[in-house]
């Protein structure tokens, strides 16, 4: 059988790429096509087979800047052309899944969400104001573009990373999805034995959505630890008005990461995600999360007053904002005993990579056979 992986673009590692990760393993002799590659951006089993890129890869300074190409993206992405292949597989949080899979191809779309930045997030990404007002034209013909790609002409089945997204796709896109929850490495990261430190977690990306700012003004109100994991576009802003409770490490590795997990009194974690690989890696480690009450987190968390019961793995805060996460820090601090690692940890285990390819070829196995 005959596969092509597609995956928006391969810039770094982030949680989209630790799936096209998986993917890759299950499929080592796989091509692969994406709008941009930045070689060597990513891991030995994504970059080992051939992988055809887009022109926008060609541009000059593409690596820093490709997202201000998003007008272009339905463009490239559609000048592909898989002939030949029986199986594609794509990984899509914004145009993968419009890629023409050829006559004869079963495309399975694993989707993050559909394209966030002009649907569910289009304030966060495009502004308000003015500067909305004036992409008004392009969040329009995007979303148009969308949704005709959406069709079982274009992908035979959705599987969507929670039932968050499965929601998303159905009501964006009129199509059903099962759930598939992303791949977790929880055997990367473990609790310590000599238990927590006296600082909180925050893993930042510094992008609009991800709210650190509710974090860093909570932080400043409550004075106590706090650890700020990560980089992005706005953290030089954020840092230079840090309060002097919290200190930024800027990007870690895999291994300082998991130890910043096992070490934290309590991951934070502000953002309405589709899934959320992040809470469930600090659970991994037997550490409590902290988590706005929306979207993915509300699937991979136990709360404190669960309705079925189960021991708890964090609180939840709503609405977003620094009151909210204060009330939900002073809970969490009062009631920290109910909090047992060793049980926190086996709910993590329920998300772990093995699991994911027993499901996913499951799926794959069975959508194949219903088009043979």
């Amino acid at each position: 059988m005959r596969v092509a992986l597609v995956h928006d673009w391969l810039t770094g590692m982030r949680g989209g790429e630790r799936v096209l990760h998986e993917h890759a393993v299950m499929f080592p002799e796989a091509d692969l096509y994406t709008l941009v590659h930045v070689p060597g951006s990513t891991t030995p089993e994504i970059e080992d087979r051939r992988i055809v890129t887009s022109p926008l890869s060609r541009l000059p300074g593409v690596e820093r800047h490709y997202r201000k190409l998003l007008p272009l993206f339905p463009w490239a992405i559609e000048r592909f052309r898989l002939e030949g292949y029986d199986l594609v597989l794509s990984s899509s949080h914004a145009v993968a899944k419009g890629i023409r899979a050829g006559a004869g191809a079963t495309h399975v779309s694993y989707c993050f969400t559909p394209m966030r930045y002009v649907w569910d997030q289009a304030d966060a990404y495009l502004g308000r104001g003015w500067k909305r007002a004036l992409a008004t034209p392009l969040v329009a013909g995007l979303r148009r573009w969308d949704l005709r790609t959406s069709g079982p002409d274009r992908v035979q089945r959705f599987i969507g990373i929670s039932q968050t997204t499965s929601d998303r796709i159905r009501a964006r896109y009129g199509r059903p999805a099962d759930v598939i929850f992303p791949p977790v490495d929880v055997e990367r990261v473990r609790p310590d034995p000599s238990g927590p430190d006296d600082f909180y977690l925050l893993v930042g990306g510094f992008v609009p959505y991800k709210r650190e700012d509710v974090v860093l003004e909570a932080f400043r109100r409550l004075d106590r630890p706090l650890v700020v994991a990560g980089d992005g576009p706005s953290r030089p802003a954020y840092e230079a008005q840090a309060s002097h409770n919290v200190r930024f490490t800027g990007r870690v590795s895999d291994a300082e990461l998991a130890h910043l997990f096992a070490r934290c009194r309590a991951l934070v974690y502000p953002q309405e995600e589709d899934f959320g690989i992040i809470p469930v890696e600090a659970q991994a480690a037997g550490r409590p999360v902290i988590a706005y009450g929306s979207g993915g987190a509300t699937e991979t968390v136990v709360g404190l007053d669960d309705a079925e019961g189960r021991a708890p793995t964090g609180v939840f805060f709503s609405p977003q904002t620094p009151d909210a996460l204060i009330a939900a820090i002073e809970r969490f601090e009062k009631e920290s005993e109910r909090f047992d690692p060793a049980a926190i940890r086996a709910h993590a285990e329920g998300f772990s990579v093995p699991r994911f390819h027993r499901e996913m070829r499951a799926a794959l196995d069975e959508t194949l056979r219903g088009r043979s």
